[in-house]
């Protein structure tokens, strides 16, 4: 018990709620930090905040100490958290995402600057965890997603094979035909004086050659 009275809690106090506290701890929870309450007259039946790492609990007696009232909010419940320091303690304010705000007066001011530091650290870890874990989620589904449009619109073309077709050779006809009238329009354009001799037999030849 004695990590938990480093800054002048009341041992008797912190013993009780402690033993309290421990009953109501789920897997993994540790307790961080214990405020505790102090009047500037004798305080008979202080109340107490105890952080965790998963939340914070306040502990307020009722029934003149008989019977004990506790109210808790995870982190990622809590909005923010503040204090104000007073002439006599201070006042320690935790503000949540709903509902109304939870004030503790009469924190000793060295214990509400610590509880002021701690819960913030608790804060900032809750949200970074939340954001690595949304991370985490977005790239799944996006994964998922790019493989599903992958898959779905995915469809396999198979090259049509086009069957080879052997060029034939025009028939012999068609080729007299051809030769025959170049030969006229050849010898047209010689007897009108277009070409001259030489060129008429030069092109003669060549198309008799195709032959």
């Amino acid at each position: 018990m004695e990590q938990y009275l480093t800054d002048d809690q009341d041992p008797k106090t912190a013993e009780k709620i402690l033993g309290k506290l421990r009953d109501m701890l789920t897997s993994g929870e540790a307790i961080i930090y214990l405020a505790i309450q102090k009047k500037p007259a004798v305080t008979l039946i202080p109340d107490c905040i105890a952080v965790t790492n998963k939340r914070i609990i306040f502990c307020l007696p009722e029934n003149l100490g008989l019977t004990t009232n506790f109210i808790t909010f995870t982190w990622e419940d809590i909005k923010e958290v503040s204090f104000k320091e007073e002439f006599f303690g201070a006042k320690f304010i935790t503000v949540p995402q709903r509902g109304e705000n939870i004030a503790i007066d009469y924190i000793p001011k060295v214990q509400a600057r610590k509880l002021y530091q701690i819960c913030n650290e608790q804060i900032e870890k809750n949200k970074g965890l939340s954001q690595s874990i949304d991370a985490d989620d977005r790239r799944s589904h996006l994964g998922n997603s790019n493989t599903s449009d992958d898959y779905s619109s995915y469809v396999e073309i198979e090259e049509e094979e086009k069957p080879f077709i052997q060029p034939q050779a025009p028939p012999a006809e068609e080729v007299d035909d051809e030769v025959t009238a170049k030969l006229k329009k050849l010898k047209m354009l010689f007897e009108r004086q277009l070409i001259t001799s030489e060129e008429y037999e030069r092109k003669k030849a060549d198309i008799l050659s195709q032959l």
